[in-house]
């Protein structure tokens, strides 16, 4: 399995460890992931993330081969903003779903899923070549990214923070800045719901000193186990659940997830992408849902939706939900 740059600092932690996507992550420490899920709400949250995929984008063409491949319209973006997105195939499923940070002109990272890097990674280069002048790297390895998310948050990187600036104070925006002696990439964005929230780019030599200074400031640290309480808490999607196949192997309409419509343009300027027309017919079949009318339930055969249960219990994955005796859906 593979270790990103933090693996020992888990170990020495003693995180309960296991595969994830290939990698040996953090689970849970050892307070459990109702205190990991508590502290983050109610402090902060400290993640490693560095198993998620980071290409680097750049070039003249790069907004063109950007604007083709995702899904957002990349127009909507300046320096020093970023957004949410989609990876889509011409049937208008999710490829992957993604975040796309713009760092300077004709300059973006991007980051995806873990389980989904190497192919993301393996289509994207097999289509770059066709856009004159863009260069796409992978930065996985050379580029860590941590998470630090709840109301403790600000205060935390601002006590390191030695040059540079904490983003302005809406969400999505990114500057850079210098912590514990390296230069790295800090971004409003997170995983978890949090209003007061941050990922972190920083050389992977430099991302241990961050952990560490994070930690000692009062940071608790963070395993997938809670990550995913965190992300289900808000609404938040994952790949492999929300999007890409579903339980009875089908794949799920990108639009099915009510979160995909903010990664989903339609605006004029954005153009022909992949997938647009599929995803076109979604967004129509939607609007007829919403008013008694599943005429197009062919585009759009399933919608996600929250529920809650009448009893204790655990809702796990492919689980059938009635309605009384009727079985309407999955987990």
């Amino acid at each position: 399995m593979k270790h990103t740059r933090l693996h020992g600092r888990h170990t020495t932690l003693g995180a309960r460890m296991a595969d994830f996507a290939g990698w040996d992550m953090p689970i849970q420490y050892p307070k459990g992931i109702v205190f990991e899920h508590l502290a983050t709400r109610k402090t902060a949250g400290l993640f490693d993330v560095s198993h998620m995929g980071r290409f680097r984008v750049k070039g003249e063409r790069a907004i063109d081969f950007l604007q083709r491949f995702l899904t957002n319209n990349v127009l909507n973006l300046s320096p020093g903003n970023s957004h949410y997105t989609i990876l889509a195939n011409p049937q208008g499923g999710a490829i992957d779903d993604a975040y796309l940070y713009q760092l300077d002109v004709s300059d973006y990272v991007l980051v995806v899923n873990a389980s989904n890097a190497q192919k993301d990674v393996e289509y994207l280069h097999s289509q770059v070549s066709a856009f004159t002048g863009v260069t796409l790297e992978d930065i996985s390895e050379s580029m860590a990214m941590i998470a630090l998310q709840g109301p403790q948050s600000e205060a935390l990187l601002e006590n390191l923070l030695e040059a540079g600036a904490l983003p302005p104070k809406r969400r999505n925006a990114l500057n850079r800045a210098t912590l514990c002696g390296a230069h790295a990439i800090v971004a409003r964005t997170g995983y978890t719901g949090e209003p007061i929230c941050f990922e972190v780019f920083i050389a992977a030599e430099a991302v241990e000193a961050l952990w560490d200074a994070l930690l000692d400031g009062g940071a608790e640290p963070v395993g997938l186990g809670a990550r995913d309480t965190l992300r289900l808490e808000a609404g938040l999607p994952l790949y492999g659940h929300e999007f890409g196949i579903g339980p009875e192997d089908a794949e799920i309409a990108a639009l099915a997830c009510p979160v995909a419509q903010y990664a989903v343009s339609f605006d004029e300027n954005k153009g022909n992408y992949v997938g647009k027309e599929a995803l076109l017919r979604q967004a129509e079949a939607r609007k007829r849902y919403a008013a008694g009318d599943f005429s197009q339930m062919r585009d759009l055969p399933w919608v996600i939706r929250p529920f809650r249960l009448i009893d204790n219990g655990i809702a796990r994955a492919k689980t059938v939900v009635y309605d009384t005796d009727k079985p309407v859906g999955y987990v």
